[in-house]
């Protein structure tokens, strides 16, 4: 036994050594330290021994499986070794080649619209109000002068859910909510951005869903040349100091007076040309001092109360600011058209290619 011994053991060397990977190395190890192998089976003999000759054959058989275990140790250790430093010598990085490039984005242009709308009258005192886009009938219109059979409604073409609930027409439901939170006293000074809709077919200068944001302040002695200064600001302060405004007599059911205001062309700055249809001017949003109705039904005392609103599209003032002249540009994600405005700066065109004024009218600058 002790020949068989010696010969297994320069066997299963031989053949750890040879092993070139780990499956090679542990077939090695199930056929020599396995329970069916040749070392098991001449332990499995050894009750053939004389009791002088076991302990020593004992011994032996342990020294050769112990010695096997070690080399195959080492040899899986080396193995290991050599397949890390392959896969590292495959997977090499060159640090001199030029990283990939990582694309940034950057906020949607009516989004920085809004922003700067919003920073400008948070900086003039208001504070912004939110409301829900899916709204009650009476909200939407009965608490703005609008009764059920109000011929107004028909200006606008609405989303009906059911028949007492249906997706907002205009952001003004959010005033009026707003004035019933207040329980008729003053003051009030929000702004009110947010997503309206409405039933209408999309082109350039129409969208089924569009934003919207709307003004109200209401306090004592609140008067038309409030309004008419906060406008001024407004103009300049979006489309520059040089513009001018004027307003023009409108109907809102709930103003009273009711105006739209108009800005000087940036193109033609007043002279007249295609884009403001040779006036000189193009219409920016609609306003008017809160109607008497309006604020009684809404807990205010219009003997002591008065008020102004007014109402604008960021779709139509990033058309006149930016030269877009196609609405649907701002919602189809074309990456060509919004990579225009990854700038921090945008600059305000002055290309005569603006074509479409986009034709607002009806409820406070609405569509």
């Amino acid at each position: 036994m002790k020949e068989r011994l010696q010969e297994l053991r320069q066997e299963a060397l031989k053949k750890i050594s040879q092993a070139t990977d780990l499956k090679q190395l542990n077939d090695v190890r199930v056929a020599y330290l396995g329970k069916k192998g040749p070392i098991t089976e001449v332990l499995r003999g050894m009750g053939s021994l004389s009791a002088e000759e076991r302990p020593v054959i004992g011994a032996l058989a342990n020294e050769v499986r112990e010695e096997i275990s070690t080399q195959l140790e080492a040899k899986k250790a080396e193995l290991e070794e050599e397949a890390i430093q392959k896969k590292l010598a495959e997977e090499s990085i060159d640090v001199t080649l030029p990283g990939r490039p990582v694309n940034h984005g950057s906020h949607h242009p009516l989004t920085k619209v809004i922003q700067e709308i919003e920073d400008l009258f948070i900086g003039l005192g208001y504070s912004i109000a939110e409301g829900p886009e899916v709204e009650t009938d009476y909200y939407n219109f009965e608490a703005l002068n609008l009764p059920k059979d109000h011929p107004a409604r028909d200006m606008q073409d609405s989303f009906y859910i059911t028949e007492e609930i249906l997706l907002r027409t205009q952001t003004s439901p959010v005033q009026a909510r707003t004035m019933e939170k207040f329980k008729g006293k003053g003051p009030i000074k929000i702004i009110c951005p947010g997503k309206v809709y409405r039933r209408d077919n999309d082109d350039a200068t129409h969208s089924h869903q569009f934003m919207q944001i709307e003004g109200l302040v209401v306090d004592e002695n609140i008067r038309m040349s409030d309004l008419v200064g906060t406008l001024e600001i407004f103009a300049k302060k979006i489309f520059g100091e040089e513009r001018e405004i004027r307003l023009r007599p409108s109907f809102f059911p709930f103003t009273e007076p009711s105006v739209e205001m108009d800005i000087t062309c940036k193109i033609c700055s007043g002279e007249g040309c295609p884009v403001c249809k040779g006036t000189g001017w193009i219409e920016i949003l609609g306003a008017g001092m809160v109607h008497p109705n309006v604020l009684r039904m809404s807990g205010f005392d219009p003997e002591k109360y008065t008020g102004f609103a007014f109402g604008m599209g960021p779709e139509r003032i990033a058309m006149l600011k930016y030269g877009v002249d196609d609405i649907r540009n701002f919602y189809i994600n074309d990456v060509r058209f919004l990579k225009q405005f990854f700038a921090a700066d945008i600059p305000v065109s002055t290309e005569s290619s603006t074509n479409a004024v986009f034709e607002q009218s009806g409820i406070l600058g609405s569509e």
